[in-house]
């Protein structure tokens, strides 16, 4: 828990800023007016989705996971309560396959290869960007290249209006389920040149709230219906970073420095009237990247990035059984704190051959290790350490309306271990191909296609989890294929802005998934390649801005049909499961944002819906049916000047409807929640 100390320290990180405005100018604070800059939209070749803007800014959303949620094709797996992991996955081919990228690079887990998004507050983002494939461009990492999906997260960078040199953010947010988040973001112009931002949150909640437990019988009759209150959700994080900003003849420099400290409850599945399992978890994350990128001719550009990452986590379980067959002392619980590095280099170099062809190679380096305590368990840990090197040839070109895409990532993965035995060597070459068309001068109308070839490594709890990791297990391969169009309506009346549609059709097939498989003993399982898993689906988005006299109205619109069956075999055989619908897999799905904006108010309001799908428990049968869910959000916000301060207060109404829902069977979620926000800007 944390100690009085560090309650200081953010008290003082907190009002610091405060004395430093004191020697800042004192201009008065003037609203900045909106600019619209109108050209031809950049022809993506790639279907991309993208918040960002005041429809970022105005949706009511704690995280990055919640936002995540009104793209198309993405489904968040939601654990329940503020402190329940949220992981992302695109168009059902797995969490693993998901590159999240922070401010250009990824966000690492060699441990287990999951992201929390729950961790990541929407205070400080810019834009959030979703890519199938990749992005439609050749200057980007070897990483970048290597993801079937990829998920930018962009934070806030500096901007100063006239002479103003310092600009500082303070908020405080509140809910209906005793919710403390005090934060603040100040920025200051070094010079013309250097800028600097420096931000910090921290938030402390009991978590708790009610929730109804109904179940059924296999005949229908009634097994449970009561009301009970969720405990160990409870959190209390503190969140941190720096950033430094710069620029250079021909170019741009930027560095950051990241840390989060957390110790939450993780609710445990409710089972049986069972309300009070799970599990405390303690993390310590901190990274610090920097990154160049400078046009050395008119034809040769460079880009470098480096990182180092440090990340900590305990848990604590409350379980004395045996975990997965690992021998565990006798009414002792799992105790297990896990330590990783990661340090990572890239370099990239892209030369215009002629005005319509361009080529890049992108040199990747990346180092991981692994180690742990846990107590109780006596067998011994593998302490395992990965070096993998990146390679990506990657080539564009443009005729006319046509434009093409190809590139090939080479991949070379070695392993070291203390103990046990390692898991060979890999070298994988993955190709790509992405087309685009446009076949009419008059009309913003864009035909795209791609085909790309993934595969993903095991994680070291794949491979070295005690009893239940198998390090002869052969990567996750994927082949991923897509059709579909991008058309911008010309605008030709008073108060249409603007209207788009999106439409994407996709194919995917995974072989060799990696799963896990039981023994001949029911308590101990193995990690195996035997999993295959075709999907394909439909994904549609449309836009609409327009404005009715001062009004200005946005909307956002997705539609999601996805299927994605498990064809997996055992030994020769067909498993029961053979060509079910895989576990939380809905049909249908979709989501909807309207946001108005009316001189110094904002309103908004959203909504998330996800058909019926089933549980993890194998069979697509009636048992393990998990009905549709949907929520209605709303918000709204009012701007004033007072003296030199701009203050915005905000009220969300969170599920509406008080629907009784859960992501993940058995792991309820909140009903309705209502939530305050105060900020005031200097």
């Amino acid at each position: 828990m944390y100690n009085t100390n560090k309650k200081l320290l953010f008290v003082f990180i907190l009002f610091t800023p405060f004395l430093l405005h004191s020697q800042a100018t004192n201009d008065s604070i003037r609203k900045l007016k909106e600019v619209i800059l109108k050209a031809k939209p950049y022809q993506e070749v790639i279907p991309v989705q993208s918040l960002s803007g005041k429809l970022l800014e105005n949706l009511a959303s704690h995280n990055v996971a919640d936002a995540l949620r009104y793209f198309a094709g993405v489904q968040i797996k939601d654990y329940g309560g503020l402190g329940g992991l949220k992981t992302v996955d695109v168009r059902n081919m797995g969490t693993h396959h998901v590159g999240v990228f922070y401010d250009g690079i990824q966000l690492g887990n060699a441990q287990n290869g999951v992201t929390d998004l729950g961790k990541y507050s929407l205070d400080d983002m810019e834009s959030l960007t979703m890519y199938n494939g990749q992005k439609s461009e050749i200057f980007q990492s070897a990483k970048d290249f290597a993801a079937a999906s990829t998920i930018y997260l962009r934070t806030k960078r500096p901007v100063f209006e006239g002479d103003k040199k310092t600009n500082l953010l303070v908020r405080f947010k509140t809910m209906t389920i005793n919710y403390f988040d005090p934060s603040f973001r100040w920025e200051q112009k070094l010079s013309n040149k250097v800028s600097m931002s420096v931000s910090s949150e921290y938030i402390k909640s009991n978590g708790e709230y009610k929730f109804r437990y109904k179940r059924n019988n296999q005949d229908g009759t009634v097994a449970y219906d009561t009301t009970a209150t969720r405990h160990n959700s409870d959190i209390e994080a503190f969140r941190f970073e720096s950033g430094l900003y710069g620029k250079i003849n021909n170019g741009s420099w930027d560095a950051k420095v990241y840390y989060y400290d957390s110790d939450r409850g993780a609710p445990g599945a409710i089972v049986e009237n069972k309300f009070s399992d799970g599990f405390r978890q303690y993390d310590k994350n901190f990274f610090t990247q920097a990154s160049i990128v400078k046009d050395f001719t008119k034809k040769y550009k460079f880009q470098a990035k480096a990182k180092y990452a440090y990340d900590y986590t305990h848990y604590v379980a409350r379980d004395t059984t045996n975990i997965l067959g690992e021998t565990v002392t006798e009414g002792a619980q799992s105790d297990d704190s896990y330590y990783q590095q990661e340090i990572y280099f890239s370099a990239v170099n892209m030369y215009n051959i002629l005005p319509t062809w361009d080529v890049s190679l992108s040199t990747d380096f990346q180092y991981n290790k692994l180690n742990a305590t846990r107590k109780g368990i006596q067998t011994q840990f593998s302490f395992p350490q990965r070096y993998t090197a990146l390679f990506s040839l990657a080539s564009s070109f443009r005729l006319g309306q046509f434009k093409a895409l190809g590139s090939v990532v080479g991949t070379y993965v070695q392993e070291e271990v203390r103990y046990n035995a390692k898991a060979p060597d890999k070298k994988e070459f993955t190709p790509a191909l992405f087309l685009g068309y446009t076949p009419f001068k008059d009309y913003d109308f864009n035909l795209r296609a791609f085909a790309k070839r993934i595969f993903r490594m095991p994680t070291f709890n794949d491979l070295y989890y005690t009893m239940v990791g198998s390090s002869t297990l052969r990567p996750e391969y994927m082949n991923q294929y897509d059709v579909g169009f991008t058309y911008n309506l010309p605008v030709n009346n008073s108060f249409l802005d603007k209207l788009s549609i999106q439409v994407d059709g996709y194919y995917t097939n995974t072989k060799d998934k990696i799963v896990a498989a039981p023994t001949g003993n029911l308590f101990r399982w193995m990690m195996t390649n035997m999993g295959q898993v075709k999907g394909k689906g439909i994904e549609s988005v449309l836009n609409i801005g327009m404005h009715i006299g001062n009004v200005n109205l946005a909307t956002n619109l997705t539609y999601t049909y996805s299927e994605s069956r498990d064809y997996t075999k055992f030994a020769g055989l067909e498993l029961s499961s053979y060509g079910d619908q895989i576990p939380y897999t809905p049909w249908h799905s979709g989501s909807g944002i309207l946001n108005a904006d009316y001189k110094t108010w904002n309103f908004n309001y959203s909504f998330v819906y996800v058909g019926k799908r089933y549980n993890g428990n194998v069979n697509n049968i009636k048992i393990n049916e998990i009905q549709p869910w949907y929520t209605h959000d709303l918000a709204v916000q009012k701007s004033f000047a007072l003296s030199k301060y701009l203050i915005k207060g905000t009220i969300e109404l969170n599920n509406v409807l008080n629907q009784q829902y859960e992501v993940i069977y058995n792991y309820p979620m909140p009903g309705r929640t209502m939530k305050f926000i105060i900020s005031i800007a200097l």
